[in-house]
């Protein structure tokens, strides 16, 4: 027998969806999907289905296809299919196969749902799927919202079978004698969240047998915690923001005196893009000279005499930006390429066409720009500030080489590199570095 009284509770409790809504169900052909469908199907819900052939396993992919195409002929649904280049697309925008499988999948639902009048896209992960994204993120480093892990709804996506573990799903495909698909390459470990699914939670569940109940009741808590702190922000952000035209500005003395002081910082600022790593670099500078900038994708935060400003980048000024994220190893700038390379050899060349950095002391975004006026730097072997205009003046740089020459810039708003002439002397190498990042300027 389906758990349909559950699913259907788990659905109200949660305000997933209503009774005439349309949903779009991304079915793979697992048991996961499968038992989504089916209790779908039982409860006389209006549904589509969806599946993505991301050609990463051959016959396999084929098969899994033809699998969930016939699942949908069989229930008489509508069914949506699409191909992918996934590995091509993960070469061109140099992200792993999973996120470019991620990406892909996620686009393409968006734009089905748009198309087609769907209120939602359901997927089917479960509770060990939460458990292994809250273990992931505290390897890699999360703050409170990547505690929760994955919501049951979360703006058109909704997860109706959080309510499941792992084991149940299994037993219900079982019991109820329902035909799937497996993926091989759920079995492989190179995949980090593989990894935790076969090799930590078996030694978790071996410590506490209801790891599923107790992370769910984890996660709930998490979550709740998440809405005080929002509503604490919140509250925050109207007591000390102050508005002029387009500028956001906190007063230097209100930031001073949060509590606890970076995580509230973090969370005022974050609207605007900029990173924990920025908004940590910021505080840190609150004392220094007036006037110091820090970037994100989309805005300037400046140090004022008593406030940190915010302003959002003009059209133009984003145009120009080019970003370099910390997992990115290398960035076009028109005909130019500037790739970069970490180490933890302590090299340096006489190469002007390469910067040797200290890499302890990058905020990433970096910024790759052209020159602008008033630019200034600390060109390498010097210890006083030169303007950008004067150094060039004295290399001899002719006028049209000028107005192209490319600047790569720290999230603090510091030169690190004038590209292929000069690197900035705050940032070489040391005896006390310990990794080296090399950025290498070379044509397309």
């Amino acid at each position: 027998m389906l758990p349909l009284q559950q699913f259907s509770d788990f659905i109200k409790t949660n305000a997933l969806f209503s009774a005439d809504d349309k949903i779009l169900l991304a079915v793979s052909g697992g048991k996961d999907s499968v038992l989504m469908v089916q209790l779908f199907k039982q409860c006389n819900y209006n549904f589509s289905i969806a599946h993505c052939n991301f050609n990463l396993r051959g016959d396999e992919a084929q098969r899994d296809e033809s699998f969930v195409r016939l699942l949908a002929h069989t229930l008489d649904v509508p069914f949506h299919v699409a191909h992918f280049d996934t590995k091509s697309y993960a070469s061109t925008n140099h992200v792993s196969t999973q996120m470019a499988a991620r990406t892909l999948r996620y686009n393409w639902f968006e734009e089905i749902r748009a198309q087609n009048g769907y209120q939602f896209i359901a997927v089917a992960q479960h509770q060990n799927d939460a458990i292994e994204t809250l273990l992931l993120n505290l390897t890699r480093g999360t703050g409170i919202s990547g505690l929760h892990g994955i919501l049951p709804k979360r703006d058109f996506i909704i997860r109706p079978l959080l309510f499941l573990s792992r084991q149940e799903i299994e037993d219900f495909v079982e019991d109820n004698s329902l035909d799937f698909v497996e993926d091989s390459s759920n079995q492989t470990t190179k995949y980090a969240r593989n990894s935790i699914r076969l090799n930590v939670v078996p030694h978790l569940q071996a410590i506490n047998p209801n790891l599923e109940r107790t992370f769910a009741q984890n996660i709930n808590r998490f979550a709740e915690t998440e809405q005080v702190l929002k509503q604490v922000v919140a509250e925050t952000r109207q007591k000390l923001e102050k508005r002029e035209n387009d500028d956001v500005s906190y007063d230097l003395a209100s930031i001073e005196n949060l509590t606890p002081k970076r995580l509230l910082f973090y969370e005022l600022i974050k609207p605007f893009s900029f990173t924990e790593s920025v908004a940590d670099e910021i505080l840190d500078s609150l004392a220094k000279q007036s006037g110091t900038s820090f970037y994100s994708q989309t805005h300037r935060a400046t140090i004022d005499r008593t406030a940190v400003i915010i302003s959002k980048l003009s059209e133009a000024s984003s145009t120009e930006h080019h970003f370099l994220h910390i997992n990115e190893e290398f960035k076009l700038v028109d005909n130019q390429k500037i790739s970069l390379f970490k180490t933890d050899s302590l090299l340096f060349e006489a190469n002007k066409f390469k910067a040797f950095v200290d890499a302890d002391k990058l905020i990433f975004p970096l910024i790759i720009r052209y020159k602008q006026e008033g630019d200034r730097f600390m060109p390498l072997g010097m210890h006083n500030f030169k303007k950008l205009s004067d150094f060039l003046i004295n290399q001899k740089i002719p006028l049209p080489q000028k107005e192209r020459v490319i600047l790569l810039i720290n999230g603090n708003g510091e030169v690190i590199w004038v590209a292929g002439l000069r690197q900035d002397d705050r940032y070489k190498v040391n005896a006390t570095t310990k990794k080296v990042a090399i950025f290498e300027l070379s044509n397309q």
